[in-house]
Order: C-alpha cells, then sequence, then structure tokens
C-alpha cells in the first residue's frame, strides 16, 4: 500500500488567498480553480472582473497541472508541431490546457493538486498561480518543522 499526502480544504483555503492577494497586487481580477490529485475541483473562485469566458480555462489549468503533474507552459513548449506532445490539447475532452497559468502542487514529491489562474496574460496569471504554490510550499515546511520551546 501507498500512503500519500492529500490536499485538505484548509491547504486550498491558504492557496486561494495568496493567489487573490498576488492577483489584487498586480490589480487583474482573476477566475481562480484548486483541483486535487485527480484534477477534481476543491475550490473556485471568480474575482468580480474577472472574465467569464476564463472560468472554464482556468479549471482546465489546474486539471491539467495536476493530473498530469506539469505545468501548462511546459505542455505548451512541447505540444507545437514537431514536438512530441502535438495535439495532447485535444486529449480529455478538450480539457488538457496548454497555455501557461497552471501549476501542479507537490507534497513530499507527491502531487497533491494543482492551481490554474486565468483572465490576465499568460504571464500574468502563472504569476498568480506561482504565489499559492509558494503559500503551500511554506505552509507545509512550516507544518513539518519542529516545534520550538518557549522560554
Amino acid at each position: 500500500m501507498k500512503m500519500a499526502p492529500k490536499l485538505t480544504l484548509d491547504d486550498a483555503k491558504v492557496i486561494m488567498q495568496a493567489c487573490v492577494s498576488e492577483a489584487e497586487a498586480i490589480n487583474v481580477d482573476m477566475d481562480i480553480a484548486i483541483t486535487d490529485d485527480s484534477g477534481n475541483l476543491l475550490m473556485f473562485q471568480r474575482m468580480d472582473n474577472a472574465r467569464v469566458t476564463s472560468i472554464d480555462i482556468s479549471i482546465g489549468k489546474s486539471f491539467t497541472a495536476s493530473a498530469a503533474r506539469k505545468s501548462t507552459r511546459a505542455y505548451g513548449e512541447i505540444s507545437v508541431p514537431g514536438k512530441p506532445a502535438f495535439g495532447i490539447n485535444t486529449s480529455n475532452q478538450g480539457r488538457f490546457s496548454i497555455v501557461a497559468g497552471g501549476l501542479p502542487l507537490f507534497a513530499d514529491d507527491q502531487i497533491v493538486g494543482g492551481v490554474g489562474c486565468s483572465s490576465g496574460t499568460p504571464d500574468q496569471d502563472e504569476m498568480v498561480s506561482q504565489a499559492g504554490v509558494d503559500a503551500f510550499l511554506e505552509l507545509i515546511n512550516t507544518e513539518t518543522q519542529p516545534m520550538q520551546a518557549c522560554n
């Protein structure tokens, strides 16, 4: 039997807050999706002025990052004609995204989920997703640190 860490709703809340904070900092309202290790939606938020057309895109980015365990930017780079993943974006009923903005979430080298953002440029989307990943890594690093005695 393999024991694997799982992303919790509390984890997703920390990730979401970091993404929202970063989106506010760059002044771009985003659609933000967080999925579990199988690509199933755990949490979604559409900021006030985020694009309605980006709802499915953000969910697809998060699905791809978690289910395929690689950033959507990385898949975009290898999915052009002549590259090994050409056409992969047509897989999974078209849910597979090759546009930057989806990042996987790992804990102890195990996939636990993904975060996907959309409504800005691909670089802005990825920047906001990265804020969520960074917050998650900080959270798990804090949880694994031994408790310090207070004097």
